[in-house]
């Protein structure tokens, strides 16, 4: 049996598995949806994000019918800010009191619970007034609609202010072995206490041992990488002395937790495989020099 390791949650009581469930790929059909849910309850996943904006809301009900049993064993983490217009043609960036404390309780009533643990805002803005988000955030906390909040973001310059003026637990950034940028801005976590939680840690499956180079040829250039840096990166990995997959979860464990997307069971169940295996940290330190330390270009004043 596959035993994950837990992590704190910041500085809050909330102890996640420190690989969670990414839901935004998580199948519409309910039968499928519930074989990965499944299979992450079976091996000890207990944090599990969401979003109102994922599939218009469907993915919060869907995850409420099949989180339902498990409510008392399990942390639900959503967002907010991304508002759906009304003309049913996408969506724009709301991030007021007054729709903050509608959006709460339309997921509230998706995900049929009473409470959710971790509430993030959805990106952010440094146009935002963020003393008021806070304050609306603080509030939900007081009234036992949410436990705690964070930010899902990748503008150092919004996760900075926001860090400094709240008592935020976790934020959530692309974090991977070929998108190095968050590392400048990890003592900021730490000084605050706050956790990070990695999204994309296997850069769209580029870092997997089975498809790695295959989903390179076809990415072109990544980021900082030309596509024939990238080819030649993930080859360097690969004759490293493990799986590719499981030196880049671990690596980015170092810094916090891995939360990953499944679209069926059993991706679900290569990654879990892969987060099994004990991968020194020598190895890791040579998987970093292989690949480029990278830093924000945008969003830093």
């Amino acid at each position: 049996m596959i035993i994950l390791e837990k992590r704190q949650l910041g500085k809050s009581e909330i102890s996640i598995s420190e690989i969670g469930l990414g839901c935004m790929s998580l199948p519409t059909n309910i039968t499928e949806a519930e074989k990965i849910i499944q299979t992450a309850m079976e091996h000890g996943i207990t944090y599990y994000d969401t979003a109102d904006l994922y599939d218009r809301g469907e993915n919060e009900k869907i995850l409420g019918t099949l989180l339902k049993p498990h409510r008392q064993d399990i942390v639900i983490a959503s967002k907010v800010g991304n508002r759906l217009n009304e003309n049913g043609d996408g969506w724009h960036w709301d991030a007021s009191k007054e729709w903050i404390q509608t959006a709460i309780h339309e997921s509230l009533k998706r995900l049929q619970t009473d409470y959710i643990d971790v509430y993030q805002l959805h990106g952010g803005t440094m146009d935002d007034n963020v003393d008021e988000v806070i304050d609306t955030m603080e509030s939900l906390k007081k009234e036992g609609l949410i436990r705690e909040y964070g930010i899902s973001s990748i503008r150092p310059n919004v996760i900075n202010r926001f860090l400094q003026k709240s008592n935020a637990v976790s934020v959530m950034m692309q974090y991977s072995l070929l998108d190095r940028r968050p590392e400048e801005w990890l003592h900021l976590l730490e000084q605050n206490r706050t956790t990070l939680l990695s999204r994309g840690s296997l850069a769209k499956g580029m870092l997997t041992e089975d498809e790695g180079l295959i989903r390179a040829k076809k990415a072109g250039d990544y980021l900082s990488y030309t596509n024939k840096e990238l080819l030649d990166t993930i080859g360097e990995l690969k004759s490293l002395d493990a799986s590719l997959t499981s030196i880049a979860l671990h690596y980015v464990l170092q810094s916090g937790a891995a939360i990953v997307g499944a679209s069926s069971s059993e991706q679900l169940m290569e990654t879990i495989e892969a987060y099994q295996a004990k991968i020194p940290d020598e190895l890791l330190a040579k998987a970093s020099e292989i690949t480029k330390i990278s830093t924000y270009t945008e969003h830093r004043i």
